[in-house]
């Protein structure tokens, strides 16, 4: 007999036992179940909710390897290790392990607060309730980690966890009952809470200050500067990265949303597998395009004097909006979840149009915290049921005034 064999009749044998739930975790997470269905069948498919929940976190791997060297060399660059933009990308000063040492040992500790907390949460309600543990924190345990600063303590992240778990998951029922996104409610628990913890510049480069203090020979720093490209532009600066920068993800940022183009191939990825929904991508696209555009013609109509505190936002070019802040990265990885999104295919188109247009007017409008695709997300996931709603209704009634045609 093999090991999964006894597992199985382990299981068998402690069905009644009250830790069960947490067992069965760990075995359906290591061995698909050894159970077939009895009875005919309608629909066959090889996935499952494990399946699923590993391919998203297959997408989100580049972008936290990337996000590890991120924080690395922007590191080096806030203690003058690396002078920014004197390097050239084929440099082995640019791609030194050096950088990627710094981040790893800077983020997978976030990475395993992260999955312990949150894992250890859903192990507690799943005993309480006696049911099964489902795989659906796989990914948000992943994504927690990429969207928070890198300096970040560890016990503010493990208090966001459990908040966004139990109030954001687990009073609804768990995986696939919760209306809002959990990873989403634990950021903007962490953005209320703590706010000088999320924004700002200092918090983006790691330990920079006590390091460069270091190299200087006792002589103190105030801060270093790690601001963000959105942070800049809220208090009227230039833009001081180019667009290849802010496309590839060398920028100060949330660990894994720097990189435009890791999370445009992951998008890709998503849809291929059928997993993420391209009509929400794009739709949420083509949303902030549209605001950005506006934006830029009430500017260049010059209704908005240039002393204005909204002016560099505004003024900014309408599709670099897709590159900077969290925005890809949301509307990638946390628009498109299956649970706190429409259902139906018009739905989606509105879902996601409203999302992307409503990020960018928050980004312009709220100078304290330009990036808006966080809360256009949750406002949108409390809206969702409505939008299917009235698209079922509306069908309903289309089909209705059919059949009163053809029985007229």
């Amino acid at each position: 007999m093999g090991l999964k064999d006894k597992l199985h009749n382990f299981k068998k044998k402690n069905e009644n036992k009250k830790w069960l739930p947490v067992f069965s975790g760990f075995h359906t997470f290591l061995y698909t179940p050894n159970e077939t269905t009895k009875n005919g069948t309608h629909i066959k498919g090889a996935d499952d909710l494990k399946r699923t929940m590993n391919t998203v976190v297959m997408a989100l791997i580049p972008c936290l390897i990337f996000g590890m060297f991120n924080a690395g060399y922007q590191h080096n660059i806030g203690i003058g290790a690396i002078q920014n933009g004197a390097e050239s990308f084929f440099s082995s000063v640019f791609w030194s392990m050096d950088n990627f040492a710094i981040g790893f040992w800077k983020i997978i500790p976030l990475v395993i607060v992260s999955y312990i907390v949150g894992l250890g949460i859903e192990f507690v309600f799943c005993v309480i309730k006696g049911h099964e543990i489902e795989e659906g924190y796989l990914v948000t345990g992943m994504l927690v980690p990429l969207i928070v600063p890198v300096d970040i303590p560890l016990w503010m992240l493990a208090v966001a966890i459990i908040f966004g778990v139990v109030i954001g998951k687990e009073v609804f029922g768990g995986t696939g009952m919760n209306i809002l996104n959990p990873a989403l409610t634990i950021r903007a628990f962490l953005f209320f809470a703590y706010p000088t913890w999320m924004s700002g510049d200092k918090v983006w480069v790691q330990g920079a200050v006590e390091r460069a203090n270091e190299i200087a020979g006792g002589a103190q720093l105030d801060a270093i500067s790690g601001e963000t490209v959105l942070g800049a532009l809220a208090q009227g600066k230039e833009l001081t990265y180019s667009v290849s920068d802010m496309f590839l993800g060398f920028i100060p940022g949330s660990v894994g949303e720097t990189s435009a183009l890791l999370i445009l191939l992951a998008g890709l990825f998503l849809v291929f597998t059928k997993i993420g929904s391209w009509r929400i991508m794009v739709s949420a696209v083509l949303g902030a395009l549209v605001m950005g555009l506006i934006f830029n013609g009430v500017v260049s109509a010059e209704w908005i004097s240039e002393s204005s505190k909204f002016y560099s936002l505004m003024s900014t070019e309408f599709w670099h909006h897709l590159i900077i802040g969290g925005f890809a990265f949301g509307v990638v990885f946390m628009a498109t979840d299956p649970v706190t999104a429409s259902q139906t295919n018009k739905g989606k188109w509105i879902y996601g149009f409203l999302i992307g247009f409503i990020s960018i007017l928050i980004r312009v409008f709220n100078p304290a915290y330009p990036e808006g695709v966080m809360l256009a997300i949750l406002l949108m996931n409390v809206f969702a049921p409505t939008i299917d709603h009235y698209v079922v209704q509306g069908n309903i009634k289309k089909r209705m005034k059919r059949l009163k045609l053809k029985t007229a």
